[in-house]
């Protein structure tokens, strides 16, 4: 049996990639990914896991899947769960002794999947990537770095770059990633917590080949409180200690005010400044009841225990068929 064939079977390594609306970029991506995989030599496996798209993505996939069945397995939703399920999705799938993950949209290169292969054989469970000469708009540079920040001021996940999905995960800790049943969670850093000898690289990084990006302001905003709230505990604490200080700064300013009423008389001309005070500290009440709020949500997602996802279908050859197929292909080259 070829390499290839017995990839049906045991894979080196799995490949896995959420595609949300990527029609224009999925023909690109097929010839150079397969290329470099068939050029490593080792039985591999590529899971496609299309995340409700609304373009002819799923059908493109599903064509793949027919040209490749010994290699390929593709994964339907039956709706949009966003890029962490899937990936989440396709990790359940993963026969491989490896994981890497992979964006549809080309701005990591394939290309690079070797290198992350050589880093897990040396040792390292998970090998995380920066993206060197970053083709984002400035807008995008500027958020990540200022996101970076907070995160690392926040937790103890120490990660460059966060937002690069080009990452590798030795099984065990794929194993260790599907035991969690958390409702919401964010990837890189959740195997950060559990790797036990973490790598990162740099990696090149091109620019989109098509299409527009998936993440808005408001998703990027929203990733990050996602894994403030589900990885540090700080913020509540933060929020505990300005409530003491204001507290303690709104009790002395009664006092002094007090005191001058008493000594001075009646006085109106800081009508406007506690008026200023008070935005203020409604301000800061406002901000506490909505982080709190983040948490509570958090809690009652859990508790619900509501599927993450929901899988349509599944396209995979059975491995006696996958294994015909691949001879019979080895056999026409």
């Amino acid at each position: 049996m070829s390499s290839v064939a017995s990839s049906a079977v045991q894979a080196a390594v799995s490949v896995v990639i959420p595609v949300y609306n990527e029609e224009a970029v999925l023909p690109t991506l097929f010839e150079r990914l397969y290329t470099v995989m068939d050029a490593t030599g080792e039985p591999y496996e590529i899971i496609f896991v299309n995340d409700g798209s609304r373009d002819r993505s799923a059908a493109m996939l599903a064509d793949q899947y027919r040209l490749r069945p010994e290699v390929t397995r593709v994964v339907l939703f039956n709706g949009n769960f966003g890029q962490h399920m899937a990936i989440l999705a396709g990790f359940e799938q993963v026969r491989g002794a490896m994981a890497i993950t992979l964006d549809a949209d080309l701005q990591n290169p394939p290309e690079e999947i070797p290198r992350l292969m050589a880093e897990i054989r040396k040792g390292h469970d998970y090998v995380g990537t920066i993206r060197k000469l970053r083709e984002d708009s400035a807008w995008r540079r500027v958020a990540s770095k200022a996101m970076n920040r907070l995160r690392e001021s926040i937790t103890r996940i120490q990660m460059t770059d966060q937002g690069c999905m080009l990452r590798a995960y030795d099984r065990p800790l794929v194993d260790t990633l599907n035991a969690c049943r958390e409702a919401n969670t964010f990837i890189p850093a959740l195997a950060y917590t559990f790797a036990a000898s973490p790598v990162e690289i740099e990696v090149a990084h091109e620019e989109r080949f098509a299409g527009v990006s998936k993440y808005s302001l408001y998703k990027l905003i929203r990733l990050n409180f996602d894994l403030v709230t589900g990885f540090s505990t700080v913020p509540l604490q933060w929020f505990s200690l300005i409530g003491t200080l204001l507290s303690l700064g709104a009790g002395g300013l009664f006092v002094l005010i007090l005191l001058r009423r008493v000594l001075f008389g009646a006085e109106v001309e800081g009508v406007f400044t506690l008026f200023a005070l008070q935005f203020f500290f409604t301000g800061i009440m406002l901000f506490g009841i909505g982080l709190m709020g983040e948490y509570v949500g958090r809690i009652q997602q859990e508790v619900r225990s509501r599927p993450r996802y929901r899988i349509a279908k599944v396209l995979q050859a059975q491995p006696d068929a996958a294994a015909l197929a691949a001879s019979e292909r080895t056999a026409l080259l």
